[in-house]
């Protein structure tokens, strides 16, 4: 208890010096005010002491001889006349100008032994008439009133003690995180001990391989409309403890004594328990879906996981938030029966019906279908609805004790976005040089501050500031520029949205390319522990090479003296022309030791390849060309631009096309080109078979391609004594 109350007064603080609000505090039942609820509603209903003003009107049990003297009697007979129990009634009394003591009590006590009296034997009793002596109590309904006032009251109580629990679970599952993921960190050689049969057994079937035999990052079909991504096997896990630990935490507890004398039925009362409890303890993860959910989660640094894994969680949470709203919506209307629709006029119902309907539409409105094909519609609904969810919750719970939780989770998300705007501001809004490549990939080259420091394999969300889009973010890894270290160059690969618009833009602009102002906020990510690691083997797909070349090329950099790590590259592209628009950070790989193999899938196809005429001015004096035979033979000492531009002169396109790709790989004779896709099952064989030591793979590429490299890795663990992992720079969001 004393964690939430530590945790309530410190959300407390935080609304009135933040939010100028003053927060109702919860209020915490305990026995006495258990006991001061059932003998005040017991003796109320056995006798009138007093006219009463109004209603509600409870005062002649402490402002009348007789009223004390009964309430006396009834903590007696519940076995709660103690001086700790009856301070709740002695601090109620005080609302009526009554003071008194626990002496007063002893006293009022000995007047109901001496004084009380049996209504059943006084003729034409009426526990509505005034009377101005103690009535003697049943003791049996005593009881009933006890445990009834236990079970209803206590609930709220309890309900904050179980909602801790299910925000303790969050906690232990970050702490073990941190603890196994920050000691691989601290201390990188104690990892290559874990390489027995249990821990391999561990990596093989838990940690690494996704939930079924693949599929992780590649969404699983089902109906079209229906489809999904599935979590690995490691994170179901820890998905299905929280969903039973909700599960435990919304259902103990809960019990009903047959002639309840606060409910008329069992239904009833196992209705506004359950309503209780799950109003309560939703509060308790409201923080936590948001923070999820932000790209300035704390979390990520303390347990190092990615943003991807914090967004499957945030999904998980959020579903759990919403069904334990919806659970809490349904059990109260049931319950206010007759009176429902006087009662939903009240404004605080009004909100909850706000955040019940607003959670209902976020169900469906977030599915997989609908994030894909309208993401921005459905990030502006999403933020819309969220808030209305929150906000309506907030509302609700005001006046009711609970609101602290509301208070946090605003506070998360007004942090996160605070951080965000600044981010931007102090990067500023640089022209930026945009070119289409390729017609399929935009190369954008910012100009960073000093300040801004690249995380190899880091990513960063960029605002094109065009009126069409300037308030639209859209993720992409990034490298150093080869050229002016003061810079930063992304690529992003056309789709549609706002890529596709630039596409439209740039192809009327001469050259395919022009300034835009861009904004960057970042840099968001880490570098993955490829350092610690014997062999290093880099393999990419597509647009998923810059983060993979930053860290590779990083790693490489800082390693130069250490030439017993081995350092391996592969990226698996479908054309030739994809190397177009990489082609300055594949030529700088020829400075370093990196093992380069670039795989060609489809290598019959020649779109584009002219477009290489265009990058032979770019490419600079110190690189030293490898001609081919037949070059060799002819003698010739004109430039690459020259030759090519013969054999478009002599319209021999064909011809022309062959020569272009071999004076590609002449020029990246540093690299190895294999046409046709990878085995990845092969590639890790081999790989690991070649390390002296530990092997780690790390992979960012086509989900299919991720998700095959993944399943290939955790069934070759077993290797004598190597000790084998897996990293995933891919992150799926959407």
């Amino acid at each position: 208890m004393h964690l939430v109350n530590t945790l309530a007064v410190s959300f407390a603080i935080l609304a009135q010096v933040v939010l100028g609000e003053k927060a109702r505090a919860y209020e915490h039942y305990g026995i006495g005010k258990q006991a001061l609820y059932a003998c005040q509603a017991q003796v109320t209903t056995a006798a009138t002491f007093a006219k009463p003003v109004g209603f509600r009107d409870r005062s002649a049990i402490c402002t009348t001889w007789a009223g004390r003297a009964t309430m006396a009697g009834c903590y007696h007979l519940a076995d709660r006349f103690d001086e700790s129990t009856m301070e709740p009634y002695i601090e109620n009394c005080l609302l009526y100008n009554v003071t008194l003591t626990y002496q007063d009590m002893e006293q009022a006590y000995e007047n109901y032994t001496k004084y009380a009296k049996d209504t059943t034997k006084i003729e034409g009793y009426n526990s509505t008439n005034v009377i101005d002596y103690p009535v003697i109590l049943n003791s049996t309904l005593v009881h009933m009133y006890k445990v009834g006032y236990k079970n209803f009251l206590g609930n709220y109580d309890d309900s904050l003690y179980y909602g801790t629990g299910m925000i303790s679970f969050w906690a232990l599952v970050f702490l073990l995180a941190a603890v196994t993921n920050w000691s691989k960190e601290l201390f990188p050689s104690m990892t290559k001990f874990f390489v027995g049969p249990i821990s391999n057994a561990w990596r093989k079937y838990i940690t690494i391989p996704a939930l079924g035999r693949r599929k992780k990052t590649n969404e699983q079909k089902f109906l079209k409309a229906f489809d999904f991504i599935v979590p690995s096997r490691m994170e179901t896990l820890i998905i299905l403890a929280f969903l039973l630990i909700t599960g435990l935490c919304n259902g103990l507890g809960i019990h009903y004594q047959d002639g309840d004398p606060i409910f008329e039925s069992r239904r009833m009362a196992l209705l506004r328990y359950t309503a209780d409890r799950t109003g309560i303890t939703t509060g308790f993860i409201m923080p936590l879906l948001i923070l999820f959910a932000g790209r300035n989660n704390f979390l990520q640094w303390l347990t190092k996981w990615n943003y991807a894994t914090f967004i499957t969680y945030h999904r998980w949470v959020s579903r759990v938030a919403v069904i334990l709203v919806i659970v809490h919506s349904c059990a109260f209307s049931v319950t206010f029966g007759a009176y429902y629709k006087e009662d939903m006029k009240e404004n605080y119902l009004i909100h909850g019906a706000l955040a019940t309907t607003a959670g209902g539409v976020i169900l469906f409105q977030g599915m997989l279908f609908l994030r894909r094909r309208w993401y921005e519609i459905f990030l502006l609904l999403h933020i819309a609805l969220a808030g209305m969810f929150v906000g309506g919750a907030w509302v609700h719970v005001k006046e009711l004790g609970y609101v602290y939780w509301y208070y946090a989770a605003a506070a998360v998300w007004c942090f996160d976005r605070a951080v965000r705007i600044g981010r931007l501001v102090v990067f500023g809004c640089p022209k930026s040089d945009v070119i289409l490549l390729a017609d399929e990939t935009l190369k954008v080259i910012v100009p960073r501050p000093k300040y801004w420091k690249p995380i190899p394999g880091g990513h960063a969300f960029v605002h094109f500031m065009r009126p069409s889009c300037f308030w639209q973010s859209h993720p992409f890894t990034f490298t150093e520029n080869c050229e002016n270290k003061d810079s930063i160059v992304l690529y992003c690969k056309v789709k549609g949205g706002v890529t596709h618009g630039l596409y439209q833009y740039l192809a009327t602009h001469p050259g395919k390319t022009t300034k835009i102002r861009v904004a960057i906020e970042g840099p968001y990510g880490e570098s993955t522990p490829a350092k610690r690691y014997d062999s290093a083997v880099f393999i990419t797909g597509g647009n998923g090479i810059p983060g993979i070349y930053s860290e590779v090329y990083d790693l490489s950099r800082r390693s130069r003296d250490n030439s017993k790590q081995s350092l391996k590259l592969m990226w698996v592209v479908r054309e030739y022309r994809s190397l177009y628009w990489f082609y300055e950070e594949l030529l700088a790989l020829k400075q370093t030791k990196i093992d380069t193999t670039i795989y060609i899938t489809k290598p019959d196809s020649h779109a584009n390849l002219e477009d290489f005429n265009n990058r032979v001015p770019l490419v600079r004096d110190s690189i030293d060309l490898v001609q081919t035979p037949e070059e060799s033979s002819n003698d010739e000492k004109g430039s690459m631009k020259e030759k090519i531009l013969a054999d478009y002169d002599s319209n021999e396109e064909s011809d022309c096309k062959k020569r272009i790709i071999r004076t590609i790989k002449a020029e990246l004779s540093h690299i190895t080109f294999k046409e046709g896709r990878p085995d990845m099952e092969q590639i890790v064989k081999e790989e690991v078979a070649e390390s002296l030591g530990s092997t780690a793979f790390i992979t960012c590429g086509h989900p299919v391609m991720v998700d095959d490299l993944r399943y290939a890795v955790s069934q070759n663990l077993d290797n004598g004594g190597k000790r084998v992992d897996f990293f995933e720079q891919l992150q799926v969001w959407a």
